[in-house]
């Protein structure tokens, strides 16, 4: 932990004129003539590295002095900048200028503000503020000075404690109804597991488990995608999972193992269970010209994919179904397998509004273009019906 100044004042002290007030700056003493800090007189530099993460830069407005023990900056932060944990002796009042602000404190608790509105921390409260993931942000703020100390420095906010923080914003402005909090919560894991975004994946996979996912279904979404995205991903993604586990129990969070998985019905064969399952999904049997090229693809489809994942259970149809959708919606050339799979997914009991919702948490927590293919799937496949 490090104290120091949060910003560097310089006090310039300018002569004036007061004729138009009808009095010369002599008749008045010195503590009560005004004091102008012309534009750009004041100091302007880049937030250091040891208190910072990403591009940030301060131009200082005003320094605090005898009687105003308190100073004012704009700061800007470019998208995804932010400052180093810290609190402030005398308390900061931030009030945004352009773009989104996001602040978190310790007990998790995020605010996102806006153009024209203020946020004010109190004295000795943990907490940091920057930008959202999209868009730069420019905040003034004004730092009250005790004892000549305005800042105590902590360490830096973690790229997946940041992500939290964004994918807390985004729940509270979603506000979808069409699924449960925990469809929603498949939706990013599934699409950063298929990308490899290991440190989006770890908070995705946070706030799963906040949102009341069990660690076994989200186990589930990592071998259920090894079929789609391969076992290097998967693996990651598993990998993953066992780091957010372990460091959430190391902070006392007990998560719900969840159901075990499941095994093909006795009397069956996995091809046989498959089948039953690919039609089911399909809408009628498969077949056509490329299994007819290649019998041995629609053999593992039916044998392994429909039938040894499926009957694993933990994550139903309708869930297998939002997973497979939102990873191929993060994958590049894979839109006739996405397009399918929204064929499938309205088999299994997903409405439009469902899936159209799926493409607005794609937008929101993963990628504009991801939710984009999901509303563009829908349009050439739901339309044909």
């Amino acid at each position: 932990m490090q104290t120091r100044p949060f910003f560097r004042a310089f006090l310039i002290a300018l002569k004036s004129s007061f004729a138009t007030l009808g009095f010369a700056q002599s008749d008045l003493p010195q503590n009560q003539a005004q004091t102008l800090y012309p534009l750009d007189t004041q100091e302007t530099f880049n937030g250091p590295d040891a208190y910072f993460t990403g591009d940030v830069s301060v131009k200082m407005l005003f320094p605090n002095n005898e009687t105003a023990h308190y100073s004012g900056a704009y700061v800007t932060f470019q998208p995804g900048a932010r400052t180093a944990w810290h609190q402030h002796p005398a308390g900061q009042h931030m009030v945004v200028t352009s773009g989104t602000a996001l602040t978190g404190t310790r007990d998790g608790q995020v605010i996102a503000f806006e153009k024209g509105e203020t946020v004010w921390c109190p004295k000795d409260i943990d907490h940091w503020h920057g930008a959202t993931p999209d868009a730069a942000m420019t905040h003034l703020v004004v730092t009250g000075s005790l004892d000549g100390e305005n800042v105590v420095w902590k360490e830096k906010v973690s790229d997946a404690d940041y992500q939290l923080a964004v994918a807390a914003n985004v729940s509270k402005k979603l506000d979808i109804q069409s699924l449960t909090l925990q469809q929603q919560a498949l939706v990013p894991i599934s699409a950063l597991t298929a990308s490899g975004d290991l440190t989006a994946l770890e908070a995705a996979m946070q706030a799963g488990l906040d949102a009341g996912l069990t660690v076994n279904e989200i186990k589930e979404i990592q071998v259920h995608l090894y079929a789609y995205v391969g076992f290097p991903r998967a693996l990651n993604g598993m990998g993953t999972l066992m780091k957010v586990v372990e460091a959430r129990r190391t902070q006392g969070i007990k998560d719900p193992v969840g159901d075990a998985p499941g095994s093909i019905p006795k009397g069956q064969t996995s091809r046989e269970f498959g089948e039953k399952v690919q039609t089911e999904l399909v809408g009628h049997p498969v077949s056509g010209p490329l299994f007819d090229f290649s019998p041995a693809m629609n053999e593992f489809l039916q044998a392994h994919l429909f039938g040894d994942l499926f009957a694993r259970g933990i994550l139903d149809h309708q869930a297998r179904e939002l997973v497979t959708v939102a990873a191929l919606a993060n994958m590049d050339g894979v839109e006739p397998q996405l397009n399918a799979h929204i064929g499938m997914a309205s088999n299994v009991g997903l409405s439009r509004q469902q899936l159209q919702d799926v493409a607005r948490v794609l937008s929101a927590r993963v990628s504009r273009e991801a939710g984009l293919r999901v509303d563009n799937a829908l349009k050439a496949v739901l339309a044909k019906n």
